[in-house]
């Protein structure tokens, strides 16, 4: 026996050929890449240091996503702010539909209240006409002498085709009166002038009962001298006379406001 044999060995183990290999592949590829660097700088080029990093897909897909979901909002309100401007014009539409029937509704009802009012003037205008026909063609009553001839028939007409203009303290005509007023522009159709305040026109004349009056006697209220208005006898019982600011010039009854007396000019 050698006198080796129990001695262990101090080589050390072999390595696989495929660990070889792969280890000298990896290095002759750093190897080979030092080599091209120095080949392309130059000789004194300091070494390359800085590190470049390479985006991984997760940071890829996570980018992506982002960029899927701000676009997809986008698109959704682009598509609400679309739809409101349409919602909007909508209503704005029917406002401009809803005021022009409003207008026409209106004008409507405007344009019926005027030919309503103008078919009631228009039959009290009849009516007027039928009254004083009449009153015209009726003979004699407790009123004594119904016909007007002559100056009364003057100062009657004058009176009635006023029948209707406004009263106003003070005027004189020729579309608004007071009571004197009237009475004295009557009496001016025949010739005879009166004076303008009432209490001297009831002072002229003769003094008549009110069962004897004939048309053209001017009739007062209060005392004679004293009276604070007067008016028309027409015949037929009735008077004319602007008799307030709330009637204007009327056609009444005796009975509707009875006088105080009459006096009689002609």
């Amino acid at each position: 026996m050698s006198h080796t044999a129990h001695i262990p060995s101090h080589r050390k183990p072999r390595r696989s050929a495929s660990k070889i290999a792969l280890r000298a592949g990896v290095a002759g590829g750093v190897l080979s890449t030092i080599a091209v660097a120095g080949a392309a700088g130059p000789a004194n080029a300091e070494p390359v240091t800085e590190t470049i990093e390479m985006p991984t897909i997760g940071s890829l897909d996570t980018e992506l996503s982002t960029a899927v979901a701000a676009a997809a909002d986008a698109s959704q309100q682009e598509a609400l702010d679309l739809d409101l401007a349409v919602q909007e014009n909508a209503a704005n539409v029917q406002a401009v539909k809803a005021a022009k029937k409003a207008k026409a509704e209106a004008e409507r009802k405007a344009d019926a209240a005027r030919a309503e009012k103008a078919r009631e003037e228009a039959k009290e205008r009849a009516s007027r006409t039928a009254e004083r026909t009449s009153l015209s063609a009726s003979s004699g009553s407790s009123y004594g002498t119904q016909q007007a001839t002559g100056s009364a028939a003057a100062i009657v007409a004058f009176a009635r085709a006023q029948v209707g203009d406004s009263y106003v303290m003070g005027s004189t005509g020729p579309n608004s009166w007071d009571c004197s007023g009237l009475v004295q522009a009557a009496y001016r159709e025949a010739g005879v002038d009166l004076p303008r305040i009432s209490s001297d026109q009831s002072s002229m004349g003769t003094s008549v009962s009110l069962d004897n009056l004939q048309p053209g006697d001017i009739l007062y209220w209060g005392s004679r001298s004293g009276s604070y208005h007067v008016a028309i006898y027409v015949g037929g019982g009735n008077f004319v006379g602007a008799q307030n600011p709330s009637t204007g010039v009327v056609e009444r009854s005796l009975d509707y406001d009875r006088p105080s007396g009459a006096v009689r000019i002609l």
